[in-house]
């Protein structure tokens, strides 16, 4: 399957830039379709483009998303367990991403928390994802809803939160 994106590709200046993948033939042959002179061959040229890129879209071969699309999804993956591909492009989102386009942090709202065993908790944020405390680490305030939390990429795959502010505790996320 091919992923169309809809987004801006403007990068910062001081990160060194890779040549632009190419866009599926598809794509490109509906672009290329803009150096055709003759207006009447170019006009035939848009229509049969833009019906192939169509068919593709109907028949799930060509997926088309937008900025928010993406930010949303790569939100959604963020601490799971995933091959290393760069599937969404790097793109300049708001949030903190890596050299691939991987999120390297996330803030959040917590939604729910409980207590797992004495010293260990679980939350589930505001976007549906849970995680879970690794080691045991008293907080000055035990995490609940409305707290806000940082989550980080760390050392060997694994993530730091911050609850409301507090020491970083070690966390996993997992699916539930």
């Amino acid at each position: 399957m091919m992923l169309l994106m809809a987004a801006g590709a403007a990068t910062a200046a001081d990160k060194p830039q890779k040549p632009p993948k190419a866009p599926p033939a598809v794509v490109q042959k509906l672009l290329d379709c803009r150096s055709i002179a003759d207006a009447g061959q170019r006009l035939a040229c848009f229509d049969a483009g833009v019906a192939a890129l169509a068919s593709g879209v109907e028949k799930r071969e060509v997926l088309v998303a937008d900025k928010e699309d993406v930010k949303q999804a790569k939100r959604s993956l963020f601490g799971l367990a995933l091959p290393s591909f760069n599937l969404f492009g790097k793109g300049d989102d708001d949030e903190k991403s890596d050299e691939r386009g991987a999120l390297t942090e996330i803030e959040a709202v917590i939604s729910a928390a409980r207590q797992a065993r004495p010293g260990f908790w679980s939350f589930t944020l505001d976007d549906g994802s849970t995680w879970v405390m690794t080691e045991a680490k008293s907080m000055r305030h035990d995490p609940r809803a409305g707290m806000k939390v940082r989550i980080r990429r760390a050392a060997m795959g694994s993530y730091l939160a911050n609850v409301d502010g507090q020491i970083a505790i070690r966390v996993r996320r997992v699916n539930e």
